[in-house]
């Protein structure tokens, strides 16, 4: 078993998606996964800290994207305006690879635990938001709903493009999306 190769971790990503769908995360593994991708399963451990955190693991890279994305708006700029740009860095990241996307919420919607850590790592990001639009001035009630709006409209977003027919950028659908829900709060 080659222990060094490179590209260790993306192996390992792909055949532990790859087992999920075939077994179910439930039957599948730590060392299913890493004898799939040609490793040891303690080099599985040197990637993730346990077999859940493969589909979760850009989830804090994704975080600091997006808080960097609202640090480069002006401060003047309005809560939602601010975090259309948010979505637009989220969209940027997560949108790159709908067949990728397809395959990891199949796996996710299909297990309770699963779907409770997205729930928990979106919470985390509605919470990074919250406090960073705080600190930009907007106030708590305002700086709440603003982060609460973008995961709501990241949800429904990603859910509509990793089931479309047709081939929409996901960054297209979160903008419709939160246009949408303008003409809706606006009475349009």
């Amino acid at each position: 078993m080659a222990r060094w190769n490179p590209g260790a971790g993306d192996r390992l990503r792909e055949a532990a998606l790859s087992l999920y769908l075939e077994r179910g995360f439930e039957q599948t593994m730590v060392a299913d996964i890493a004898d799939r991708a040609g490793v040891t399963a303690r080099t599985f451990f040197r990637y993730f800290a346990d077999k859940r955190e493969v589909l979760f693991a850009d989830a804090h890279a994704l975080e600091e994207e997006a808080l960097a994305a609202l640090d480069g708006m002006p401060a003047t700029t309005p809560a939602l305006d601010a975090v259309a740009a948010v979505l637009d860095t989220v969209a940027q990241m997560a949108g790159g690879d709908r067949e990728l996307a397809r395959r990891r919420h199949t796996v996710i919607m299909a297990n309770a635990d699963l779907r409770e850590r997205e729930l928990i790592k979106l919470t985390s990001l509605s919470a990074a938001l919250t406090d960073r639009l705080r600190q930009r001035g907007i106030g708590a009630i305002e700086a709440s709903l603003a982060a609460e709006t973008s995961i709501a409209v990241f949800r429904v977003a990603f859910s509509q493009w990793v089931t479309a027919a047709e081939e929409r950028s996901l960054q297209d659908i979160m903008r419709e999306t939160l246009h949408r829900l303008r003409s809706m709060a606006a009475g349009v």
